[in-house]
């Protein structure tokens, strides 16, 4: 009957190898490319369409290992849709948010089936195969809600699977390898350990219980759609660190590359010690190229941003087979209708309108800094060997504010130069100018921004009325600091020694600890968001305008991406 069964599969098998070319492959071959760059393409597309396929061939076509054999690595994964998803997706925002960046954050919520393995191009058709005839053999007693048990550990914290459910899903992932092994001749190793769901990994002991009590509430126990999805990877990049550019970079040497929003790039931190400051060199997912890039133009990427989908297979509540393409039914998400659409109350939106109206902020940048114009090495030029404060030029500051830690620590969180206080006096005196009222004030809490206030407040003459509050939630994106920890800045108790008039009891929406160094830029501008919204939601408003004190750049992340009304 083994041998019954092996002749079967293997005429499947030299099926699937005749369908192949006609849907996908001879499009490619017609358009002249060779059968193996041909076949490579589609593998590392998820062959979908032979357009995705010519597409990557054509951005690659510079790249130096295009004619290397060297084949995916996939893996399989059952992932929860619906409901569930949305509380594991708000889990893992949050959860970086509160508790900084872990190893569960680098890839989406799942349960690991079996380790990545690898399959040659010509056979990845056999994979998805494989996959659906896994499914259709246990659909049905797959069970209609899979218990997820809540663990914690000092470095774990995730949802494992009870014994029942967890051997179905194991018997899937067992039959899936066997399917592989006789289809496409390779190996799969099905997850040997209890089936889990890991929420954080390797995260801060003292971040545990704000871990726990934000997993408590999610609620598992739901009925939910699981899909079985066949992911694959570049298995050359596994130990490299991912970025993302987030701006174009157009290349002013041979060895560099060129960068648009959204490529992704390998870097092997073990090749970074020849390159400059400020650089790294790289390998482009987009063109294969290998070349330097500035490292500020980039942000950290997760590892699974890189990953390609190729095959679902969605186990219904009804135990209907649901096995497609990525992409296909893009009206229905996961086999299931959208929601319908409730129309709003039009009083409401037009109440909403007049509040929002009401609420103005003026947003404020700095004044000029002493870095500047003197150089990151300003501090050099106006310190003592024993490490005290003189004026070398009149466009450095009278004194400077004492420091518990020493004059060290203005060389990140440098001053106004003369220059800057004369530009925030006149922007105070042009708004008092304008006539417009002011109910509080907001200030980033760099020197140069509180300075800033100080100095609109006392044009405005309201230096007395107002006490500026700190609000280090609209910081400068720490991506652009220096060194891998966030500047250190002075206290409340500094500033009001300096005569700064900072309130003392303000609660701000984003204590100072909880600032991330080398933030990426989804996490700060979901930061700034949280801050703003905080900032507009203390009353009293009285129909008049909150002054917000910060750099450029993070007045147009502001203004982007909230809906407060800022008047510039």
């Amino acid at each position: 009957m083994a041998a019954g069964e092996t002749q079967l599969y293997a005429k499947v098998s030299n099926k699937l190898k005749v369908r192949s070319p006609s849907l996908l492959l001879e499009p490619l071959l017609g358009m002249g490319f060779p059968v193996h760059t041909a076949l490579k393409a589609l593998a590392a597309t998820g062959r979908k369409t032979a357009e995705e396929a010519s597409d990557w061939l054509r951005c690659h076509r510079n790249d130096p290992s295009l004619d290397d054999p060297i084949p995916q690595e996939y893996a399989l994964f059952l992932c929860p849709t619906g409901s569930l998803l949305e509380q594991l997706q708000e889990f893992w925002r949050e959860s970086k948010r509160q508790c900084t960046k872990n190893r569960a954050h680098e890839i989406f919520p799942h349960i690991t089936l079996c380790d990545f393995f690898t399959c040659e191009d010509h056979k990845v058709e056999c994979l998805y195969e494989a996959l659906k005839r896994a499914g259709d053999r246990i659909r049905g007693s797959f069970p209609l809600v899979v218990p997820l048990a809540l663990h914690s550990s000092i470095s774990y914290l995730g949802f494992f699977v009870s014994d029942s459910p967890a051997d179905v899903i194991r018997e899937f992932a067992t039959t899936f390898a066997m399917e592989v092994a006789v289809l496409a001749d390779c190996t799969v190793k099905p997850c040997a350990k209890q089936l889990h769901l890991t929420l954080a990994h390797k995260f801060y002991p003292h971040h545990q219980r704000t871990l726990e009590q934000l997993a408590r509430a999610i609620h598992p126990g739901h009925s939910c759609q699981w899909t079985a999805v066949l992911y694959s990877r570049d298995m050359r990049f596994v130990h490299y660190q991912t970025l993302r550019a987030l701006f174009q970079y157009k290349p002013q040497n041979e060895d560099e590359l060129t960068l648009s929003p959204g490529d992704y790039i390998f870097v092997d931190p073990s090749q970074q010690e020849e390159t400059s400051e400020g650089w790294v060199i790289g390998t482009s997912q987009r063109t294969g190229c290998r070349g330097f890039l500035p490292e500020n133009y980039t942000e950290q990427a997760n590892e699974s941003d890189t990953w390609v989908k190729h095959r679902t297979y969605t186990f219904s509540l009804a135990m209907d087979l649901v096995s497609r393409k990525d992409g296909e039914a893009s009206s229905r998400r996961n086999g299931e209708p959208p929601p319908p659409q409730t129309p709003r109350d039009v009083s409401s939106i037009q109440a909403l309108q007049a509040t929002i109206a009401r609420k103005s902020v003026l947003v404020v940048r700095h004044g000029e800094r002493v870095d500047q114009i003197f150089g990151k090495s300003w501090l050099q030029q106006c310190s003592t060997p024993d490490g005290k404060y003189y004026r070398p030029d009149l466009n450095f500051p009278c004194s400077l504010p004492r420091r518990s830690s020493g004059i060290k620590d203005f060389e990140n969180d440098p001053p106004l130069s003369s220059c800057g206080v004369f530009q925030a006096r006149m922007a105070g005196e042009a708004l008092l100018d304008s006539g417009i009222r002011i109910t509080s004030v907001f200030t980033s809490p760099a020197l140069r921004c509180v300075q800033t206030a100080k100095h609109i407040l006392e044009e405005l003459k309201l230096e007395k009325k107002f006490k500026i509050r700190v609000e280090p939630g609209i910081f400068e994106w720490t991506k652009w600091e220096s060194g891998k920890t966030t500047p250190t800045l002075m206290t409340l108790d500094e500033l009001q020694e300096a005569g700064f008039n900072v309130s003392m009891d303000y609660r701000p929406a984003f204590p100072l600890a909880s600032l991330m160094p080398a933030e990426s830029y989804d996490e700060y501008v979901n930061r700034c968001a949280v801050s703003v919204g905080w900032i507009t939601s203390i009353r009293p408003w009285d129909g008049n305008k909150r002054l917000r004190m910060e750099r450029e750049p993070d007045v147009r992340s502001h203004s982007n991406k909230t809906s407060v009304h800022v008047d510039s």
